[in-house]
C-alpha cells in the first residue's frame, strides 16, 4: 500500500520560494544535466553445514479445460503436460537450493511430506514426485536419499522438480503451498 504525503510551508513561506523560483534561472549559471539513482547490494555468508532456498518450484501458466491432467516441472527446467492442462507461455522452472558443507562430506536429504496440496481461488491441486537434480535425477521422499559434496570448496546446490495434478475445470488463479526439505550432514 503507497501513501501520499503533501507538505504545505506556512503562507509567507510560500511566497518567498515562489519568489526564489521567479529568480533562479538568471541567478544560476547552466550546468549539465545530472541524474541519481539508488541500487541494492545483497549478500549471504554461509555458516557451515548450512543450506538455503535460492528459488520456488513454479509450475508456470497453465490453461485448465473440461479434463483433468498434470504439468511436471523437470529438475532441469523443462516443463511437459499431459490431458487438459495446457502450457502458456515458456515460463515455469523448478526450485534450487544451495549450501555449504565440506569435501566428500555425505548428506542425507528428505522431504517432509511426499505430496503437498497448494490452495488458491478453486479446488485444491496435488503436488507429488518431487524430484531432486542429481546423476541420475532421483525421486525426493521422506525416506532419505544420500549424495556426497563433490566440490573441495564444500559448496553444492541442486534442483527439485515436481509433478502438479491440474482438475478438470480449474479456477483461474494463483495457487500456492509449501514443501520441507530435510538435509543431514553425516
Amino acid at each position: 500500500m503507497r501513501t501520499r504525503h503533501i507538505i504545505c510551508p506556512p503562507l509567507r513561506r510560500r511566497g518567498l520560494a515562489a519568489l526564489t523560483l521567479a529568480f533562479a534561472p538568471f541567478a544560476a549559471p547552466s550546468a549539465h544535466a545530472q541524474n541519481n539513482a539508488q541500487g541494492e547490494a545483497e549478500a549471504i555468508v554461509l555458516r557451515p553445514l548450512s543450506f538455503f532456498k535460492v528459488n520456488d518450484l513454479d509450475f508456470g501458466d497453465i490453461i485448465a479445460s473440461n479434463a483433468a491432467g498434470t504439468v511436471r516441472i523437470l529438475p532441469d527446467g523443462s516443463r511437459t503436460r499431459t490431458g487438459g492442462a495446457t502450457l502458456a507461455g515458456n515460463d515455469g522452472e523448478p526450485a534450487r537450493f544451495t549450501g555449504l558443507g565440506s569435501y566428500n562430506r555425505e548428506v542425507n536429504i528428505s522431504l517432509g511430506a511426499n505430496q503437498i496440496f497448494i490452495t488458491g481461488p478453486g479446488q485444491q491441486m496435488r503436488v507429488r514426485n518431487f524430484e531432486i537434480g542429481s546423476t541420475p535425477t532421483a525421486i525426493l521422499s521422506t525416506t532419505p536419499t544420500r549424495f556426497r559434496i563433490a566440490s573441495t570448496l564444500g559448496n553444492y546446490n541442486f534442483p527439485v522438480g515436481a509433478t502438479l495434478d491440474v482438475n478438470a475445470n480449474q479456477a483461474p488463479g494463483d495457487y500456492s503451498g509449501t514443501f520441507t526439505i530435510t538435509l543431514n550432514y553425516l
